[in-house]
């Protein structure tokens, strides 16, 4: 049994849609009707700069879109898949599993973040719920993996207050 859960494209596609209407709104003010026809001024630079981050956010959009990022629960560990490379992680080697929201991060809803610490990496894995499609089944799944896991608290960093 293997649950797959795509990475969502949505903040992608309304970032491309509405780069794409500013340029199309600056460019309607901007340009000019002369006896019917419509003239674009092309030597303004803020044209320049908007057409630069429409540009960008669609090669972002079309990146993302190839690479095809997923997120597969098997029976026996968490994988990290996308086109070009896939990352297997084997329940046996989880030190422990958080399942809870990041403090710095405010969004609506309980469960955003899911973290664990695997034995021989120094460094946590981090899985943003919200950043993938059927995001209760998501969680659903990862609770009923983390029952047979240690459970793990988020560490808490004191601030040091300087007098």
């Amino acid at each position: 049994m293997a649950a797959e859960f795509k990475y969502k494209l949505d903040f992608y596609y309304q970032q491309s849609l509405i780069y794409l209407v500013t340029l199309l709104l600056y460019a309607g003010i901007v340009g000019s009707f002369i006896e019917g026809e419509f003239t674009l001024v092309f030597k303004d630079p803020i044209l320049y700069i908007i057409l630069l981050f429409v540009l960008i956010s669609f090669v972002t959009l079309m990146l993302n879109k190839i690479r095809n990022r997923r997120l597969v629960l098997t029976t026996d560990a968490i994988v990290f898949e996308h086109k070009f490379a896939r990352r297997e992680i084997p329940f046996r080697d989880i030190e422990w599993i958080h399942i809870g929201r990041e403090r710095m991060v405010r969004t609506a809803g309980r469960f955003q973040v899911i973290v664990f610490k695997v034995k021989a990496r120094r460094r946590l894995y981090r899985i943003r719920v919200g950043r993938y499609e059927r995001e209760k089944e998501l969680i659903a799944e990862m609770e009923r993996i983390a029952e047979h896991l240690p459970k793990g608290e988020r560490r808490r960093f004191r601030v040091r207050r300087r007098s």
